[in-house]
């Protein structure tokens, strides 16, 4: 039986949380995705691992016993990456570049900025990394990955954020929605009001949630909780709820049950290239330049779609 990793920290996290909700905020996870693990966890192991009646949540008997064994399967696995790591920074020149991208990024600005880098600097190593809608401020300050193509611009004073693209707004809805029938004419924002648009974990930036939801102008919500597109995706598919994002969003996830519908009078908004402020790494001012002058000459472009 092959355990996964992310199934072991989502348990440690409860345990010493004593918390579901502390525990997915501590993993930049939805509860119900934390919910989820300890189920898969247990069913794996075949024994209840956590006592959830009361507060705060406890381990059982069998929960202590494995809780051991989990941290040291953990430190087993970080110890081996650590170890790798460093043979690939002798073996490999040094420290990638670690690319960030939530979502589609910038849309078909990202792959080309991406490949006029290793074009440029065919030498250094690159390392896409995936970000879920928590992260366009914590991946960067926990240095988890040196440039991200994030949206909204971080409101945070340790980074700096470059605009790429600018792009109309839409929402996506069940192709049974009563608003299904406005993909082509379009809606309002006043027309939101019944949406139930997806939750996002509480620790989600403010910045992405006024986003997300209009300035709070879009203010039903569903019970259905997303962080990565493909979350929100199934959500809307399924009848359980709905989203929001740039127009670009409906080229590149264009799933059968989904309509795409611009939101006329909201303000357009933008993608960004973040980086950490004062950071001078050489590469990230190599990547930050490129990025910037493709969004000059590829942006109208890509805003005009």
């Amino acid at each position: 039986m092959a355990l996964d990793l992310r199934l072991l920290s989502s348990f440690l996290a409860v345990v010493e949380e004593g918390h579901f909700g502390r525990a997915a905020a501590r993993l930049f996870l939805s509860p119900p995705a934390v919910t989820q693990h300890i189920r898969r966890l247990e069913s794996q192991v075949g024994a209840r691992l956590l006592d959830r009646s009361g507060s705060p949540v406890v381990p059982t008997a069998a929960g202590v016993r494995f809780a051991g064994h989990a941290r040291a399967l953990l430190d087993a696995a970080n110890a081996a990456l650590d170890d790798l790591a460093g043979v690939a920074q002798e073996t490999d020149g040094g420290r990638p570049l670690r690319v960030g991208i939530m979502g589609h990024g910038s849309a078909e600005l990202t792959p080309a900025a991406i490949n006029a880098y290793r074009r440029a600097r065919p030498e250094v190593r690159v390392e896409i990394r995936q970000l879920d809608f928590t992260e366009h401020v914590t991946a960067l300050v926990e240095d988890r990955v040196d440039v991200a193509f994030v949206r909204p611009s971080p409101k945070d004073e340790r980074l700096v954020a470059d605009v790429l693209t600018t792009e109309q707004r839409i929402v996506v809805v069940h192709e049974r929605s009563p608003l299904a029938d406005a993909r082509t004419s379009g809606i309002e924002v006043a027309d939101l009001t019944e949406l139930p648009l997806f939750r996002v974990p509480g620790h989600t930036p403010h910045s992405f949630t006024d986003y997300l939801y209009f300035g709070d102008r879009a203010q039903r919500r569903s019970s259905e909780y997303a962080v990565t597109p493909q979350e929100v995706l199934t959500g809307v598919v399924t009848g359980r709820s709905a989203g929001s994002g740039l127009r670009s969003f409906a080229r590149y996830y264009a799933w059968p049950g989904a309509v795409f519908i611009p939101v006329l009078d909201a303000p357009w908004e933008s993608s960004y290239l973040a980086v950490r402020a004062g950071d001078d790494n050489p590469e990230v001012r190599i990547f930050r330049a490129l990025a910037v002058a493709l969004a000059k000459d590829m942006g109208p472009g890509i805003n005009a779609l």
